[in-house]
Parts: C-alpha cells; sequence; structure tokens
C-alpha cells in the first residue's frame, strides 16, 4: 500500500508539472487557464492527500482514519475537476448550483463527520460506529454530487454536439470523447467509494489501479484537447450557433417565416443537390449557405423543419455519390472516391462508409458483382 502511496505522490506533482507547464496559447485563452488551473489544483489536492496517507500510516490506524481524509479530499478534487469541465462547456457562463453544489457537499460530509465524533465521544480519528455511518452518509452525498455534475455535463454535450453538427460538413465528434470518458469516469469513482470504506486488500488495489489510470487519461486528455485545434472549432460552431438561434428567434417575433419562403428555399437546394455543390471539401454550414444564396438562418430554420443535422444530411448525400461512382468506376482508387466525393480523407472515408452501410467500400463492390481491384 506504502508503495502505492508513493507512487501516486510521484504521479500527481508529474501532472501538476504538466498542467503548469502548458504552452502560452493555453493561458491566453480565458476558459482554458482556468480549466488548467482547476485541474492544477484538484491534482495538488490529491498530491497532498496521498503525502499524509503516506507520512501517517493511516492505514495502519485503521479503516475510518484514511476513508475520512479520502471523503474529505475526494470531495473537493471532484468538484474542482467538474468545475474545469463546465467551465470549457459553457464558456465560463454557469449557474449557481453547479458552482456551489460541491462546496456545499464538501461542508455537509465535514458537519457530518464532526458530529459523528462528538456524539460517539471518542477523538476524531477513533474507528466507531458512528464514524463508520458517517462515512456511508457522506459517500452518498458524494455519489449525489457527481451524479448531479454528470447530468449537467451530460446536457452540456448534447448542446455541443448539436453545435458541431449543424455547423461542420463531417463527424467532430471525436474531438469531445475524452470529456464524455472523463464524465463516466468521475462517476464511477464516486460510486466505487464504497470500496475504500468496506474493501480490503486486491480490492484496494484494484480500486487504486484504476483510480492512476483514470487521473493519468483524464489529465492527459484534457491537455491534449486545450493545445490542439479543437477549442478554437469549437467555439467557432458554438458560436455560429448561437448567431443563428437568435436570429431566428428575432425573425419569428417580428414576422413569421411564411409557407413560401420555405418552398423557395426547397427548389433552391434541389437544384444545389442537382448541381452536386455538397461534394465540395471543407463546406461548413455559412459557406453551404453562401453558395445557396440564403442567409445562415434561414437555412439552419430549414434544416430543423426538415430534422435534419447538416452533417448527417451532407454525409447521406456523399455516401449516395461515393456508392454510385463506386459501382460506375470500379478502376477509381479510395483516395480517388474520397476526393471526388468530399471526403477529407481515405482513412475517414472508410470509417463513415463502414458505419454507413455496415460494410467497407470494396464490400460493397463486392456484393454488387464487381471484384477486388
Amino acid at each position: 500500500m506504502e508503495n502505492m502511496q508513493f507512487t501516486a505522490i510521484i504521479l500527481m506533482a508529474l501532472l501538476t508539472f504538466k498542467l503548469l507547464m502548458l504552452p502560452s496559447k493555453v493561458t491566453l485563452n480565458p476558459m482554458a487557464n482556468k480549466a488548467r488551473l482547476l485541474m492544477a489544483g484538484s491534482t495538488t489536492l490529491l498530491g497532498v492527500q496521498f503525502l499524509l496517507q503516506y507520512i501517517c500510516h493511516l492505514r495502519d490506524m485503521g479503516v475510518s482514519q484514511a476513508v475520512m481524509l479520502n471523503l474529505f479530499m475526494f470531495i473537493p478534487v471532484s468538484w474542482m475537476f467538474s468545475m474545469a469541465v463546465l467551465n470549457l462547456q459553457g464558456k465560463g457562463r454557469l449557474k449557481p448550483l453547479d458552482r456551489w453544489m460541491g462546496g456545499i457537499t464538501w461542508f455537509l460530509c465535514t458537519l457530518l463527520l464532526g458530529i459523528a465524533a462528538a456524539i460517539d465521544g471518542e477523538p476524531l480519528l477513533s474507528e466507531t460506529h458512528e464514524i463508520q455511518i458517517a462515512e456511508i452518509i457522506c459517500s452518498i452525498l458524494y455519489a449525489t454530487m457527481q451524479g448531479h455534475y454528470a447530468w449537467r455535463h451530460t446536457i452540456n454535450l448534447r448542446a455541443m454536439r448539436n453545435a458541431l453538427q449543424n455547423y461542420y460538413d463531417r463527424d467532430m465528434e471525436g474531438m469531445l470523447v475524452w470529456m464524455q470518458l472523463s464524465v463516466i469516469i468521475l462517476v464511477v469513482l464516486a460510486l466505487m467509494v464504497p470500496v475504500l470504506i468496506f474493501g480490503t486488500g486486491p480490492w484496494l488495489a484494484i480500486y487504486g489501479i484504476f483510480f492512476f489510470a483514470s487521473i493519468f487519461y483524464m489529465i492527459d486528455s484534457f491537455c491534449s484537447y486545450v493545445v490542439s485545434s479543437a477549442p478554437r472549432r469549437l467555439e467557432e460552431a458554438e458560436d455560429n450557433e448561437e448567431e443563428n438561434n437568435e436570429k431566428a428567434i428575432v425573425t419569428e417575433t417580428t414576422t413569421e417565416v411564411s409557407e413560401d419562403q420555405m418552398k423557395r428555399i426547397d427548389r433552391i437546394v434541389e437544384q444545389w443537390l442537382k448541381d452536386k455543390c455538397y461534394l465540395k471539401r471543407d463546406l461548413k454550414l455559412p459557406v453551404a449557405a453562401a453558395g445557396l444564396g440564403i442567409p445562415q438562418y434561414l437555412f439552419s430554420t430549414w434544416l430543423r423543419n426538415k430534422n435534419l443535422k447538416y452533417s448527417e444530411w451532407i454525409t447521406a448525400l456523399r455516401i449516395e455519390e461515393a456508392k454510385r461512382v463506386l459501382l460506375e468506376h470500379p478502376d477509381w482508387t479510395s483516395e480517388a472516391v474520397a476526393d471526388h466525393c468530399g471526403f477529407n480523407s481515405r482513412e475517414y472515408f472508410h470509417r463513415i462508409f463502414r458505419s454507413n452501410m455496415g460494410m467497407t467500400p470494396v464490400s460493397f463492390q463486392q456484393s454488387n458483382g464487381i471484384s477486388n481491384r
């Protein structure tokens, strides 16, 4: 156990150093910088926790002593990490409950543990029935707190996906995978707190390995995310979504979008499709709207009325063209097909084609009687 604690101290120190040494372009982004500092604070607290465990040999003293310290530290750590992700998701716009849920939970748990110690008349770090009951209640409060943050993260992730789908002409959700996995990991860690209370030996070792791997993944993924172009691309999509929504609301309150307008857009889009303008690469929604000669917000309104997501719609059109080309031009290479249909790369074309058709382009040709080239 002591070897694991010492390893954790070193790991937390390295992760904190990594967060603090991120390049200047991260520090110049207010939301990314705030998230970086919150995460650095969480890894620092974890390092302090494991240092106290290591120096004071709390596990040797008894289960309650170690659990009390874990709860005392884990709650603010999870709070800070959740706040870091929420700041990234909401561009700093947080609801009061989101901002203070972690602090309220930490205060209640500290109060409960103090009351339990006062009731039994024993010192705070004593192994008593009252303390164990308080720890169980605190673990439930901790799980509830993390459940609330998971719910808020999920709502924000859905909005972020919508913004990406309504702006880019290809699947960009991969940039959010780390965020979704981090939310799931935090919930799992909260639900596994009883292992710290009742677990011994192998169970604690399993929890420790999962915990270390999880923290490393979350911090490393965050660092990779904020130094990449993903935050800028996401912000571009979100700003566009907000602008279109605001214009749509203003239009709806001042003048109703008429059925004749929608029919006119139908005709414009129909001609655009006949001309196969959707085969151009990097066809973001503003570019497509400009090509159609339609204001962005009207084009977005048209897509909503048709229950279409922009990226899914464009992808479906390109897949249909790819199917035609694969059958009519079996001599074309995958790169040529991908380039003709507007896909950014051969690898992306293969992945999207397989996801939509359930088979590779070559398998599609073979199923239609065309031999492998």
